[in-house]
């Protein structure tokens, strides 16, 4: 054993207002109904201020998030995927997908009560799941859908032609909605859905990078129950606001070197989602005095970066710091569709040579000594190209260890190997548990 605690560490003072916005965020889906309001439910990557333009009683679901509550409740999960396997679903399918169309053929809720049929579905096509995973909930619960394809190449490629194709199914998606709902669209409402979306996930960003810092003021355990809120509903007013406020607290605590973990003396970075069974193994880390800084995928899902003028990844200017105006409805969609289609998520399903680079500069940057690759057979899109990316990350000299898993099936997990591998990873890079 070896001495411990280096810096001084404190609560998240936002912690709990994070928790309760998430909570109320359910609740008012699923008595959307019961306030003459309308639900609708698409994937986190949905471009939901188009929903959002159509009055504040419009609450969605988005399927991811949902289904990685649920797989933290092992049992319901387990039912779940049973559920859809049951109908014929394989069980190498995603396992988000396989938990919320079985939650759904259960017609249970996990926050109690039967399933909230949503009255329309939205969403994008990027991951090979998407449309058919809303074209299933479409057909079953007959309502009516919308697909959105975004998959127009990497944002470096971007052209105007690729961008005019984005921002023409906008304007289809607005028609959609009016048709299914009997409700006009509220262009001022609608601008500022977009300007909430675009501060949402430029701070969040912001918020990221300040884990550049030593010690870093949060850890990504932490990371994933704050990162989720832009996965809700990235648009809405209370989520780009709770942003604001949690921006001013990081900045806060780096500013007085609170870190997240106060033995912190080596600093590595992960990738996709975790085991959502297993987050603990972020708390094992702690024993050694590592924390985990973030992954591409926690900063990256939502977070809308660039290159700044000294060559550092930061937090994307949005188009109002620029001082452009967004005064109408073609200019706002145009501007959302650019944005959107810049997150560095999307560029991996593209090309692996580019999350590899990405990882590389996240790497440096965050001062990473070591990376944790989760081999993530519940995830294609997010791990798509990973042994690519081990290569290269290895190439520049960091160390690397992979474990295998999946991120909302235990049944595909090994917790006493992968805890063997961290271990073993551990003694890689000479750490030695501290004393308690």
């Amino acid at each position: 054993m070896v001495a411990t605690n280096r810096y001084p560490t404190e609560p998240l003072k936002l912690w709990k207002k994070a928790k309760e916005l998430r909570e109320q965020y359910y609740i008012n889906y699923a008595r959307a109904h019961e306030k003459g309001g309308l639900r609708w439910s698409g994937s986190a990557w949905a471009l939901d201020a188009i929903p959002t333009a159509f009055g504040d009683d419009v609450y969605p679901l988005t399927g991811e998030p949902y289904a990685a509550s649920i797989s933290a409740d092992r049992k319901f999960a387990k039912q779940c995927m049973d559920a859809a396997e049951s109908v014929g679903f394989a069980r190498d399918l995603c396992a988000y997908v396989r938990t919320y169309w079985g939650a759904m053929h259960l017609n249970k809720y996990l926050f109690g009560g039967e399933y909230p049929k949503p009255d329309f579905t939205f969403t994008s096509q990027i991951c090979c799941t998407h449309s058919k995973w809303y074209q299933h909930v479409a057909r079953v619960e007959k309502v009516p859908a919308f697909f959105l394809d975004v998959s127009v190449g990497p944002y470096k490629d971007l052209t105007e032609d690729r961008l005019n194709y984005v921002a023409s199914q906008l304007h289809e998606g607005i028609e959609f909605v009016e048709k299914a709902t009997g409700r006009k669209c509220d262009d001022e409402r609608l601008i500022r859905a977009v300007k909430n979306e675009m501060r949402s996930t430029s701070l969040w960003a912001e918020i990221c990078a300040l884990n550049k810092a030593v010690p870093a003021p949060l850890d990504e355990k932490t990371m994933y129950s704050l990162y989720v809120l832009t996965t809700l509903h990235k648009s809405s007013q209370w989520c780009a606001d709770f942003h604001e406020e949690l921006l001013d607290e990081v900045k806060d605590r780096v500013a007085r070197g609170i870190a997240a973990v106060p033995s912190e003396r080596c600093r590595i970075m992960t990738d996709s989602q975790p085991p959502w069974g297993f987050l603990k193994i972020f708390r094992y880390l702690e024993q050694f005095g590592v924390v985990s800084i973030g992954s591409l995928y926690t900063i990256g899902l939502q977070g809308t970066w660039e290159t700044k003028p000294d060559g550092s990844w930061g937090a994307r200017t949005t188009p109002m710091d620029k001082g452009i105006e967004i005064k109408d409805r073609d200019t706002a969609l145009r501007l959302y569709a650019d944005w959107t289609l810049s997150k560095p998520m999307f560029q991996g399903f593209y090309d692996a040579q580019l999350k590899t680079e990405m990882m590389k500069t996240m790497a440096k940057e965050w001062k990473a000594d070591g990376v944790m690759l989760h081999l993530n057979r519940g995830c294609e899109g997010s791990s798509m190209g990973i042994m690519e990316n081990r290569l290269g990350l290895a190439e520049t000299g960091i160390p690397v260890m992979s474990y295998e898993g999946n991120m909302g099936d235990d049944r595909e997990f090994d917790e006493v190997r992968s805890q063997a591998r961290v271990d073993a990873f551990m003694e890689q890079l000479g750490l030695r548990k501290l004393a308690a």
